[in-house]
């Protein structure tokens, strides 16, 4: 059986989905009730913060897909590795970041650090997936573009080679699935680097209507953000946006490495999630 966190997310949901859909015995594990699932799938509802439910949340599993980003420092990597052992998991596949390799003393991935570490020393087979900024991060966009057909976004110019979550998912369902994945980490990307502006353009297209860029600058857009992110968290991202490493703006072939093709480009994922936007 496996076992699949953070299950009702850009990431999780779809995981589930290939993983139902490969003919494997899934429980999807949310914080809150997942809704509909497909045909066969278990739900548990339980918090990874909660360290006496732990056990419960993994038993039976062989494999499990631990999802942490964005919960928070109250987790404790090495009690929730362990909970997974002492079940008889013998698999984990981890999704972590590309900027646990690229920015080592970022505040706000130090908790992805610490997964990294207690996955690795574990004993048991470990995948780990470090995808770059997700297509999806354009949801932050749907309400401006619904009500005023324009986006209002730092950056204009500065390029990322963005990650469709469903790629994520299949590379996964790959690393879930085959042994031959383990001891690996795979750093994930698109294609090509887009641009925020180059991004409202590929909506535009995929909402065949016009949708206009309007420049802001980086202490207007972390006004905004602030408002609902953790400041370090805005403020990495931020960083990463306006001032990218090399090695953020490069292209990983470790997509096609796993998957045998190349990584769906922006455009793909917009044309996919329009009726958000429309």
């Amino acid at each position: 059986m496996i076992v699949v966190t953070g299950a009702t997310g850009n990431v999780g949901r779809p995981l589930v989905e290939l993983l139902a859909a490969a003919g494997e015995d899934v429980t999807a594990v949310s914080r809150r009730p997942a809704g509909e699932l497909p045909a066969g799938v278990a739900h548990r509802q339980g918090d990874l913060a909660d360290v006496d439910g732990l056990k419960e949340l993994f038993e039976g599993a062989e494999a499990v897909y631990l999802l942490v980003a964005g919960l928070g420092d109250d987790l404790r990597p090495d009690e929730i590795v362990a909970a997974a052992v002492a079940v008889g998991v013998r698999r984990i596949v981890l999704q972590s970041s590309q900027l646990v390799g690229t920015r080592t003393d970022s505040v706000s991935h130090a908790i992805l650090r610490a997964f990294e570490s207690a996955v690795r020393e574990s004993g048991l087979d470990w995948t780990v997936l470090r995808p770059g900024g997700f297509a999806s991060n354009a949801f932050l966009w749907a309400e401006q573009v619904r009500s005023a057909r324009a986006v209002a976004a730092p950056f204009a110019e500065v390029a990322l080679p963005v990650v469709d979550p469903l790629d994520i998912a299949e590379v996964a369902a790959a690393a879930l699935r085959d042994p031959a994945h383990a001891g690996r980490t795979y750093v994930l990307t698109g294609p090509v680097a887009v641009s925020p502006r180059e991004q409202v353009g590929a909506l535009a297209a995929a909402l065949d209507a016009p949708v206009g860029f309007v420049p802001l600058t980086a202490d207007e857009a972390r006004a905004q953000l602030v408002r609902f992110l953790p400041e370090d968290a805005v403020d990495g991202m931020l960083s990463v946006m306006g001032d990218p490493s090399a090695a953020e703006q490069r292209v990983s072939a470790d997509v096609e490495r796993v998957l045998g093709r190349s990584p769906r480009p922006f455009s793909a994922w917009a044309e996919r999630n329009a009726p958000a936007f429309a």
